[in-house]
């Protein structure tokens, strides 16, 4: 029998949420995201302050702590969100991996926190990235199971609230263990956090729609339907996701170099570099919760795309005042025009991604779709941070900067041949992911 709650020709859920529960499938992200956020400024300020490297290969190396573990969250995401979009048990598709993810989060943290050696800190980062994909490709699913599509712009918009909420609770917390040389407390409070935020979803978050019928299919079929071409035949996702990627490295040289740039092209020691950073994230947040509920209802009337080709634009200028700044007033300008930007594209491109995907495979294609969120960062920092450690000095983490207002142009052509239609407004067509079937007829 079919779900009376799911339109049968979109495949989209059909019953409005009340605030409460769009708030509820939400709030997790804050946890998620300040995992990385604050475990990545952590790691700078180790390399910075604590003589781990020698000077001048501290990009490298901080590169080199985190490819393994990117690498592992680029397979493990969408391999587990498809997975779960199969899943049957007594907690439903989804929550028993985001339980499992979590508390294992917790262990691997706190395995970074006792590390003194860099191949022990990589190996953990490594599991760390495992654990949390582990949870986070299936929970990505949860809002195109359950959101319909009149409340996917709220929806998204409260999703970029609370990863940007995320964001700067791992920013803060990361700062204040760099200010006060305990990066150990740091770490530990970023797990507790991540855990409590999970456990409102497990306990409150309802189950949407019923798991796809396996068919006898053996799960490492299963799991490799994850990785099938026929993605390759969503054009439009597949230029949204390089879109993504772009644009998301931008971001992520500033957030991941900016201890580099404070302490080098503006000269602070590490107390004050710790205190500005916080402030620096402090107004990243700021100008991003002012944007993201705005812009989140502006591309339901203007267009999506259009919204993002704004924020492109506006990152572009951000990130320009950073990297000419002589010193830490103009950063900051520099920093909240960033910020702006950031509410306004986190916001929007969430929710052209859930307009555009298949909605029965939705952990699948959101788990690929953060293959660009998992790999963003240590890009930015492979290429960013090697770029800061060839040019040198003061005017490395300049250079880098630099690079990034190109990746918010490129990010903008990328997001062009996109077509921001959502999928049950398109001409039907046989159902990618779906092989062997064809979509009802549009209402």
């Amino acid at each position: 029998m079919s779900d009376p709650s799911i339109d049968p020709s979109s495949g989209r859920p059909s019953e409005r949420l009340p605030l409460r529960e769009l708030v509820r499938l939400s709030v997790y992200w804050l946890g998620l995201s300040s995992i990385f956020a604050g475990l990545s400024a952590i790691l700078v300020g180790r390399l910075e302050f604590d003589a781990l490297v020698e000077p001048g290969a501290a990009g490298r190396t901080l590169f080199l702590l985190t490819i393994g573990g990117a690498v592992i969250a680029m397979v493990v995401q969408p391999t587990i969100g498809s997975i779960s979009d199969y899943t049957i048990s007594r907690w439903g598709r989804r929550k028993p991996y985001i339980f499992i993810g979590t508390a294992l989060d917790l262990v691997f943290l706190a395995g970074i926190a006792l590390s003194q050696d860099l191949i022990a800190i990589a190996a953990f980062v490594a599991l760390l990235q495992f654990s949390s994909n582990f949870a986070q490709g299936p929970f990505q699913g949860y809002v195109p199971d359950l959101v319909p599509a009149p409340q996917v712009g709220l929806a998204s918009a409260l999703v970029g609230m609370m990863q940007i909420l995320g964001n700067v609770a791992g920013f803060v917390v990361a700062g204040i263990a760099v200010a006060t040389d305990q990066f150990a407390i740091g770490l530990i409070a970023l797990g507790v956090l991540e855990f409590v935020t999970m456990l409102g979803v497990v306990v409150r978050v309802r189950e949407g729609r019923a798991p796809k019928p396996r068919a006898g299919r053996s799960w490492r079929s299963v799991a490799a339907e994850a990785w099938g071409t026929d993605v390759l035949r969503e054009r439009s996702f597949v230029f949204l996701v390089t879109s993504r990627l772009a644009v998301l490295m931008a971001g992520g040289v500033l957030t991941n170099l900016a201890l580099f740039y404070l302490a080098r092209s503006l000269g602070m020691d590490q107390e004050a570099a710790g205190n500005a950073f916080v402030a620096l994230v402090a107004l990243v947040a700021a100008g991003t919760i002012v944007t993201v509920v705005p812009a989140a209802r502006l591309s339901d009337r203007i267009g999506r795309k259009n919204v993002i080709y704004s924020s492109c634009a506006i990152g572009a200028v951000g990130m320009g005042l950073v990297a000419i700044a002589p010193s830490f007033p103009l950063a900051l300008v520099g920093a909240i025009t960033y910020g702006l930007s950031g509410g306004i594209f986190l916001a929007v491109d969430w929710a052209l991604m859930t307009d555009i995907i298949p909605k029965a495979s939705s952990g699948r294609y959101m788990g690929l779709s953060n293959v660009a969120t998992a790999s963003s960062g240590v890009l930015a920092i492979a290429i960013g941070g090697t770029l800061m450690d060839v040019i040198g000095g003061g005017a490395g983490p300049r250079a880098a900067l630099w690079l990034a207002v190109g990746l918010f142009g490129l990010g903008a052509l990328l997001l062009h041949p996109v077509d921001e239609r959502r999928r049950e407004d398109t001409p039907p067509g046989p159902i990618e992911g779906e092989p062997g079937i064809s979509p009802a007829p549009a209402a």
